[in-house]
């Protein structure tokens, strides 16, 4: 398999990825009142209560980058944001395979794009929580720094980083169902070992370079960067992060294909 495959697939089923996205989106709240708008207002309400706790009632700090007390929950918020994107993908795709046993069983049905459609309904909600953020640096701040255009351009290498550790996660929890509760267990510990309460910069200089073998790491702290600080993405580290996770996903898709000839005899 190319590694050209790995954007063919997600070209060839756009259609089909579309409608199970939207699909998706729309079943979580079928049946409520207000429906999607959820999906806008539970993140608005979050940020509120972090402003509060953190700024007005803990008085809370981050480091020497901000000068006001909103910026914390500001701060939070965007570690959150990625945090949730990368929570939500690897957990759901550990149980991807199971939750759609009657498409394993279709020869025809192309089942990488079931990973495609977790990430499709984990972004959309990203994107909600990241148009919130805006309007809540709007608000404490006046007007949106310039280098906020570079946002896509931080989270796209995290967004292929997430696709290849999907595959392999869809793929090891259809063999191994213990998966799902191993990952639950690791995606925890990553939100305490990622700097989302903390800034990278308050560790000693001897521990800093081990929390950024976490792969949330640098992410988060170019997210925080071009949106809330104003500077321009470390574009050497960020060239080198895109390689890397260029080659996370195609083992990640190239391990799921080896192995989904074995799905319809374990679901």
């Amino acid at each position: 398999m190319s590694p050209v495959h790995l954007f063919r697939s997600f070209w060839d089923n756009r259609f089909l990825i579309w409608q199970m996205t939207k699909r998706d989106v729309l079943g979580r709240y079928r049946g409520s009142v207000f429906g999607i708008l959820w999906s806008f207002a539970v993140p608005l309400v979050m940020l509120g209560v972090y402003t509060f706790v953190f700024s007005f009632v803990f008085k809370a700090r981050w480091g020497e980058e901000t000068g006001t007390k909103s910026d914390f929950a500001l701060f939070l918020f965007a570690g959150l944001i990625v945090y949730s994107l990368f929570s939500e993908c690897t957990t759901r795709a550990a149980m991807v395979i199971p939750n759609h046993a009657n498409y394993v069983k279709k020869v025809v049905f192309p089942l990488e794009t079931l990973l495609w459609v977790t990430m499709g309904s984990a972004l959309f909600h990203s994107l909600l929580s990241i148009l919130v953020l805006l309007i809540g640096y709007i608000t404490f701040h006046g007007a949106l720094h310039w280098t906020t255009v570079f946002l896509p351009v931080v989270l796209f290498p995290l967004i292929l980083f997430i696709m290849g550790t999907s595959w392999f996660l869809a793929s090891m929890g259809a063999f191994i169902r213990d998966t799902s509760q191993f990952v639950g267990i690791i995606t925890t510990v990553l939100l305490y070992m990622s700097p989302v309460f903390y800034p990278a910069s308050i560790l000693p200089d001897g521990l800093r370079p081990l929390l950024f073998l976490n792969p949330l790491t640098f992410i988060i702290e170019q997210a925080r960067d071009v949106t809330i600080v104003g500077n321009t993405p470390a574009w050497f580290r960020l060239s080198l992060y895109t390689i890397v996770s260029f080659g996370v996903a195609w083992f990640g898709l190239l391990w799921f294909h080896k192995t989904r000839k074995g799905f319809a005899d374990v679901v």
